[in-house]
């Protein structure tokens, strides 16, 4: 594996923010030490800030100290492995960037391999680009790759002027769109799941399965991201981009070869074959005050930098179909929110009733669906369930289930950023959004952004406003969050 990783600079932009600090550097170092990777990533932090490298060795130091990771360990990686460089109060100093990096390379012995992780507000994205790319940092020495945060853009238009930006000054094997629900160790088994066993494939099409649920439930609010979020909303942070990469995932059709260009070929011709979502089968909600386990929250109205009068959605539910040969007439349910009762994101494959029940005059054929529970988050596992007969007279039916959790067969599982990470360093773009699927998943969602879709409120710590509940409901009802 550690030959697959060539020596290399990894600058990050945007190196003093919280998803560096969070995110990006603990998931490095855990990446780099436990591959026995050091010697071939150096990181490069760069930001408007004008700290000294010190400085910066110091806060990577506190971040990874605060992860867990050993004090003295983490020390010496900082002071041998990281750098920093300032690009100025404007942001704009990218013919700087540009010294640095060469003198870095020289003085490093590198080949002049690098990634730019533009790990940036929003607003600031464009500017990076076309910065870079005027200073010459859209060429290297060696291979050159640029990683992208989400959102894609804030509508169709915007995300498409954004390809074409990027695409000015990079090709496209060489951008990575990151979605972090894709480095997700359940995420990507889906296609292992499906592919690798005809027991579930052979299963797995209209003639069998009658609704498909892909729950993204989170007890937290927004987390001091309101002037973010305010102007985003639930269906533009999480249905544009993570419930729309789940769906392709579980619809699309095999593809010829394991391979980047395949699978995505496949991803986008699901996308594409997502019916015009009718805006009835759609209900958004936002979150008012309540209580999570036993404590009092604020609603989303009383957060910081949020407009007392905002209407932005905080939940969002939909009904959708795929109009293809394989899943005609099975209807699709997305629903996600924020301070709901309890954090869960999973997918539930409920299968079709027997046509006929045989044990009617025994159980009163009270039949479940037999259904596949696919938990992405907490707790990343399959739950198949099925009915049997209970030892007992007269015959009784009872639900029971087959269960495989992951960390009790593998242990720990690597943090998604890490598994997202060293695809980046190999040059694996199979987890990664290509500009197709982003346009792709816009067109679905963006119609509904302008429906003037009403807004109902909802408690925090319940599932979601009571409006849910009339949409066209699954045959046998809800599964439960809570199930």
């Amino acid at each position: 594996m550690a030959a697959e990783v060539e020596p290399h600079l990894f600058v990050i932009l945007g190196a003093t923010g919280d998803l560096s600090r969070k995110k990006l550097i603990p998931a490095l170092y855990h990446l780099l030490e436990d591959r026995n990777l050091k010697d071939r990533c150096h990181v490069l932090g760069s930001s408007r800030s004008a700290v000294d490298e010190d400085h910066f060795r110091k806060t990577a130091r506190e971040s990874l100290e605060k992860a867990g990771f050993p004090v003295e360990e983490v020390g010496e990686w900082c002071g041998a492995w990281t750098h920093y460089h300032s690009l100025g109060e404007s942001g704009k100093e990218f013919s700087s960037l540009k010294d640095r990096i060469e003198k870095l390379e020289s003085e490093l012995d590198l080949p002049g391999n690098r990634v730019l992780y533009l790990a940036l507000p929003p607003a600031a994205v464009s500017g990076a680009i076309e910065g870079l790319g005027d200073a010459g940092l859209n060429r290297a020495p060696g291979w050159n790759r640029i990683v992208m945060e989400k959102p894609f853009g804030r509508d169709l238009d915007s995300a498409r002027e954004l390809n074409v930006l990027l695409r000015r000054f990079f090709k496209e094997d060489r951008i990575y769109r990151i979605d972090h629900y894709l480095g997700k160790q359940t995420v990507q088994n889906l296609l292992v799941f499906r592919f690798a066993n005809t027991i579930f494939e052979s299963l797995w099409n209209r003639g069998h399965i009658e609704t498909v649920e892909i729950a993204v439930a989170e007890s937290l609010g927004i987390e001091g991201r309101g002037m973010y979020y305010d102007r985003s909303g639930a269906l533009r942070d999480i249905v544009q981009n993570h419930m729309m990469q789940l769906l392709a995932l579980v619809g699309m059709e095999a593809p010829p070869q394991f391979s980047s260009r395949y699978i995505r070929d496949e991803k986008v011709k699901v996308l594409q074959s997502v019916a015009e979502i009718d805006p009835r089968h759609v209900v958004l909600g936002q979150y008012e005050k309540g209580e999570i386990g036993s404590s009092k929250v604020s609603g989303y109205r009383e957060e910081e930098h949020i407009p007392s009068d905002s209407r932005t959605e905080t939940y969002a539910a939909l009904k959708l179909n795929i109009d293809n040969w394989r899943w005609q007439g099975v209807d699709f349910y997305l629903r996600t929110g924020k301070r709901l009762s309890r954090r869960v994101t999973r997918i539930v494959i409920r299968f079709r009733k027997p046509p006929l029940c045989l044990f009617k005059h025994f159980s009163g054929c009270i039949l479940n669906s037999n259904h596949i529970m696919i938990t992405l988050q907490p707790d990343e596992s399959f739950h198949i369930s099925f009915d049997v007969k209970k030892p007992e007279e007269p015959l009784r039916l009872k639900t029971e289930n087959l269960h495989f959790h992951y960390k009790e067969s593998f242990g720990p599982i690597p943090d998604s950023y890490q598994t997202l990470l060293l695809d980046i360093m190999k040059g694996d773009q199979t987890l990664f959004v290509r500009a197709d699927e982003v346009e792709a998943s816009w067109s679905i969602c963006a119609p509904l952004l302008d429906a003037g879709i009403p807004v109902h409120s909802y408690e925090a710590g319940t599932w979601g406003p009571p409006e849910a509940e009339d949409l066209p409901p699954p045959k046998g009802g809800w599964l439960p969050f809570d199930s």
